[in-house]
């Protein structure tokens, strides 16, 4: 067996982020009076949120200034007379009970209990959190590693020196990350000099330059295309 770890990668890999945060952003918006408002802003929001994040890939921003930062400059634009504090606060809430799962999530998980497997994400600590201890991988992995706790973010070798020390970790060749983001998860694992998979099932093309180890479709493809496992499941499924 080549690998003995499998660090995931959480939002869209594991989980689905885009479902998470609508049902954030409805309910929010929702709290605050304007129900409409989340399909309203989605698209300046996505344009805010997604101009924030890369920043702090970069490290320009830090995730506390970001929860907030993003609904004031969505506010500003729009004119709405919301508390961005307050309205990041609730946002947090909704997010926090977004527990859903990716197709094959827990199917995958299942099937590598006999690999190490831990979790790399950037995102906000008590929001990851809680959407692993409400899902029924709450006790799959050894380490959870969130970027907030650690204060550097994928791509940065940093995170991953942090998980390494945490799993103890000596031997680089036996790691494979696991992610649906090329310039995070893939350029991350790449500069660290650890194989890495590309998560793609929207089939997007790659033209960023940087280039995984492997790419899958679906979660279930690791086994047979990656890690060379019939995917045979277990009958007895992880459980909430």
């Amino acid at each position: 067996m080549k690998y003995e770890i499998i660090l995931f990668d959480v939002d869209d890999t594991l989980f689905d982020f885009k479902m998470a945060e609508s049902h954030a952003l409805h309910n929010t918006f929702a709290q605050f009076g304007l129900p409409q408002g989340a399909t309203e802003y989605k698209s300046s929001y996505d344009e805010i949120n997604g101009a924030l994040w890369r920043e702090a890939e970069e490290g320009l921003i830090t995730s506390a200034q970001l929860r907030v930062e993003r609904f004031k400059r969505l506010f500003a634009v729009h004119k709405l007379d919301f508390n961005p504090e307050a309205f990041s606060n609730a946002y947090l809430r909704y997010l926090g009970d977004g527990a859903f799962l990716m197709d094959g999530a827990v199917e995958i998980c299942d099937v590598l209990s006999e690999y190490r497997l831990g979790i790399i994400t950037n995102g906000i600590k008590e929001v990851q959190t809680s959407r692993i201890q409400l899902s029924p991988l709450r006790h799959v992995f050894e380490q959870v590693i969130i970027s907030e706790e650690v204060g550097y973010q994928k791509p940065q070798a940093e995170i991953f020196d942090y998980a390494f020390t945490k799993l103890a970790i000596s031997d680089k060749s036996k790691v494979l990350m696991v992610g649906d983001s090329l310039t995070s998860d893939i350029q991350g694992g790449n500069k660290y000099g650890i194989d890495t998979c590309w998560f793609n099932p929207s089939r997007k093309t790659n033209t960023s330059g940087i280039q995984p180890t492997y790419e899958i479709k679906s979660l279930m493809e690791l086994l047979s295309s990656v890690l060379s496992m019939r995917p045979v499941l277990n009958h007895t499924s992880l459980e909430y």
